[in-house]
């Protein structure tokens, strides 16, 4: 169902008042008054000050073009450029996803396609925190340790007799009761590494991924070429950014000399290489930014089939 308004309407009426009455007359000859009457367009319209009434319903009635869609059916010339509001999308459908490619001097790179079962599943907070557990015990160095009884140096003489001293009967100086002997049940070099199956951690990274995504912070860049290795191109760039406090750069390959020279100062920004992603490290940034080159890494190391 959709509403089919000719280019000369538009470009005869310059004002906006026959395009609230034509949305008056649709909604009332679909059966849909009841739902919304002319008099809440008006209040709709009344609403936002300071703006036209062709750019508040540009905000509240917007058209998808699909590919059945016509050139005549919507004017090329009315589609605006400006972001218009439009409701949450459900997050968790395997949904492929269309972002912006830009770089450090925000130029159009042209747009991307995020993989839907990569970046668009369903979030569970389980298998975040059990691949965020085994992460810090596979990490864990596990070198601790103490000395048992044979361990400790010391003599192995009996330090006085049995009977007549009026003291206990100790064997050996090396007992966990006297200073510098033995600890018991202490630990000892180990793995606190557990086990963690793959297709988890791999749904693992994905549920990260399509977090980022989901709170619109991830974005793409082209490249990660920077004219020179000064530290203040990299923190004018952040500085721009909106509620970033922490920023992890994923490169596809290996990083750059000049990159990595202009963050090596900067505690808030970290780089890793597409082999190195991580949900830890995602988690621990508040905005991801990768390059092309990581994204398409990323989804053939997810689309791989785990060897058994």
């Amino acid at each position: 169902m959709a509403l089919s308004v000719s280019r000369r309407i538009f470009r005869a009426l310059g004002s906006c008042d026959y395009l609230s009455l034509s949305l008056r007359s649709f909604y009332i000859s679909n059966g849909l008054n009841g739902h919304v009457s002319g008099g809440s367009l008006s209040s709709v319209q009344s609403s936002v000050p300071g703006k036209s009434s062709f750019d508040v319903q540009q905000r509240y009635f917007t058209s998808i073009l699909t590919s059945d869609s016509s050139e005549s059916a919507f004017p090329l010339d009315m589609l605006s450029r400006k972001q218009v509001l439009t409701p949450d999308r459900k997050i968790g459908l395997y949904q492929d996803l269309v972002i912006p490619v830009t770089n450090f001097h925000k130029e159009d790179k042209g747009l991307m396609v995020l993989a839907g079962d990569v970046f668009d599943v369903p979030i569970r907070k389980d298998i975040i925190h059990r691949v965020v557990r085994w992460q810090l015990a596979k990490r864990q160095q596990g070198t601790h340790s103490t000395k048992t009884v044979s361990e400790v140096s010391g003599t192995g003489r009996k330090p006085w007799k049995q009977k007549g001293t009026g003291r206990a009967r100790h064997g050996t100086l090396r007992g966990p009761q006297f200073r510098g002997g033995a600890v018991m049940h202490g630990p000892k070099p180990r793995s606190h590494a557990i086990k963690l199956n793959k297709k988890v951690r791999r749904l693992g990274l994905k549920i990260a991924l399509s977090a980022r995504a989901a709170e619109g912070k991830l974005m793409v860049y082209e490249d990660f070429e920077l004219p020179s290795h000064k530290t203040k191109n990299i923190v004018n760039h952040v500085s721009q950014m909106e509620n970033t406090k922490k920023l992890l750069m994923v490169d596809g390959g290996l990083i750059d000399e000049k990159l990595k020279l202009a963050t090596q100062n900067l505690h808030y920004v970290n780089i890793l290489p597409s082999i190195g992603l991580n949900v830890y490290s995602i988690l621990l940034h508040d905005t991801l930014v990768m390059s092309r080159d990581a994204v398409n890494r990323i989804v053939e190391r997810m689309h791989t089939p785990i060897n058994r």
